[in-house]
This record gives structure tokens, sequence and C-alpha cells, in this order.
């Protein structure tokens, strides 16, 4: 069993939100959600980074964004590292 956890980003926030879950298909190919590409404003033929952790997490982001996202990650490192750290216990 494969888990995903992602988080999304909506522009000028830090507000996290769930838009569903998706299926792998043949060729490896992901739907995003509509919701989820409307808010993040994703348009045909868009660039994402695609960043794994491990064998369990996937996180897209747009290529013009990713100064952005990665100041997101480092100012949250205290509490990423706290979820990972209960994770393991668990």
């Amino acid at each position: 069993m494969i888990r995903f956890r992602m988080l999304m980003i909506k522009p000028h926030t830090t507000q996290k939100e769930f838009y569903g879950a998706t299926t792998v298909g043949a060729k490896g190919q992901v739907v995003i959600p509509a919701e989820a590409r409307k808010a993040m404003n994703l348009k045909d033929g868009e660039k994402l980074l695609v960043f794994g952790m491990g064998c369990d997490m996937i996180a897209f982001t747009k290529l013009a964004n990713v100064e952005k996202f990665a100041a997101h990650l480092a100012g949250n490192l205290k509490n990423i590292r706290s979820v990972l750290k209960k994770t393991e216990r668990s």
C-alpha cells in the first residue's frame, strides 16, 4: 500500500486544503483535482516541479513558485520535524 500526503499552498496564504484522492494511471499519470487546479491557478501546459521524500510523499509546485515553496518549507521545518517524529512513533 502506498500512502500519499499532500500539502497544497494557496498563493499568499498558509491555509492548507485537502482536495480529494486521485489514481495513478497505467502510464503513471495523475489527475490533479479541478478544485486544486483552480485554487492554484494552474493552466494547461504549465510546468510543475515534483518533489518526493522517501517512498510515500509527493508534492507538486509551480516551477515559477519554487523559491516561495522552499521558503515555506524552511519556515515550517520545526512543525514538519514534529509531524515526522509523531509518525515514526506510530
